[in-house]
C-alpha cells in the first residue's frame, strides 16, 4: 500500500507540475490581457497542488526527498504525469482544450478523492476542488466560445481535438497503483465522456470516434516533449545543486 501510495502521489504531483510548466508559456503571450493573467493563475493553481503532493510524497517516503528534489532531480522516466499535459501547447485553442479535458477529469478525480481513506490527499483534493472548479468553468467557456465563433476559430478547436484527443484515454486507464488505491476510473470515465460531450455539443464540436489511444506517461514512458520540459524546469538546479533564492 505505501509504494503504491507514494507512486500515485507522485502521479498526482507530476501532471500538475507539469501541466502548470507548459501553461506559464503563455505568461506575456496570451491573447488579452485579462486571459493572460488568468491562466498564469491557473498554472500557479497547479503548481500549489503540485507542492502539496510532493511534499505528501516526500513524508511517505522518508528518505531525505524533498518537494524540491522530486520535482528537480528526478529524470523522465521517473516522472508519472499523463502525456496529455506534456504536449506542446501549440495554439491557443489546443491549450484551451487540453486544460478543458483535463480539469473536467480533475475535478471528478477529487470528488472522488475526498472520500478516500487516506486523510492527507483527501485534504489536498477537498483544498483544491474550488481552484479546479473555476479551472473548469473557465476552460469550458472558452472551448465553446471558440468552437462555435468564427470559422477560424472552429477550425482550430477541429485540429485540437485531432491533436489531443488520442491522449484522452490514459486518464482512464488505470496504472497498478490506481488499482492498488481503489481509484473507480470507470465511474469517473461515463460523467467526464457525458459532461465533455455536453460542452462539444454546445461548441457545435463533433466528439471523435475509433480513436487509438495513447498511453504511456503513468508507467514513466513519455514523448520526447518531456525531455524538453525537464531540461529547462531542471536547469538551475542541475546546474548549481543545492542552489536558494
Amino acid at each position: 500500500m505505501s509504494a503504491s501510495l507514494i507512486d500515485y502521489t507522485l502521479h498526482l504531483a507530476d501532471t500538475t507540475l507539469i501541466l502548470s510548466q507548459r501553461n506559464s508559456e503563455w505568461c506575456g503571450h496570451g491573447p488579452i490581457l485579462e486571459q493572460d493573467i488568468a491562466i498564469t493563475n491557473i498554472s500557479l493553481d497547479l503548481l500549489g497542488q503540485s507542492r502539496n503532493f510532493y511534499q505528501y510524497a516526500a513524508t511517505i517516503m522518508n528518505n531525505g526527498s524533498t518537494e524540491d528534489s522530486l520535482a528537480y532531480l528526478r529524470t523522465e522516466r521517473e516522472f508519472k504525469n499523463l502525456l496529455l499535459v506534456e504536449l506542446e501547447s501549440g495554439d491557443w485553442g489546443q491549450s484551451i482544450l487540453r486544460q478543458f479535458l483535463y480539469s473536467q477529469f480533475q475535478h471528478l478525480l477529487f470528488q472522488q478523492l475526498q472520500q478516500t481513506k487516506d486523510e492527507q490527499l483527501a485534504a489536498i483534493a477537498a483544498k483544491a476542488i474550488k481552484e479546479t472548479t473555476y479551472h473548469l468553468r473557465w476552460s469550458s467557456e472558452w472551448v465553446i466560445r471558440l468552437g462555435d465563433g468564427t470559422d477560424e476559430s472552429h477550425k482550430r478547436m477541429l485540429h485540437a481535438i485531432d491533436e489531443l484527443w488520442r491522449y484522452t484515454g490514459e486518464l482512464f486507464e488505470a496504472a497498478d497503483y490506481e488499482t492498488a488505491m481503489g481509484i473507480d476510473l470507470a465511474s469517473i470515465k461515463q460523467t467526464w465522456t457525458e459532461k465533455v460531450t455536453a460542452v462539444f455539443d454546445e461548441a457545435k464540436l463533433p466528439v471523435p470516434e475509433n480513436v487509438f489511444m495513447q498511453s504511456g506517461g503513468k508507467k514513466g514512458v513519455h514523448t520526447e516533449q518531456l525531455g524538453y520540459i525537464l531540461t529547462e524546469l531542471q536547469y538551475l538546479q542541475r546546474t548549481y545543486p543545492g542552489a536558494k533564492w
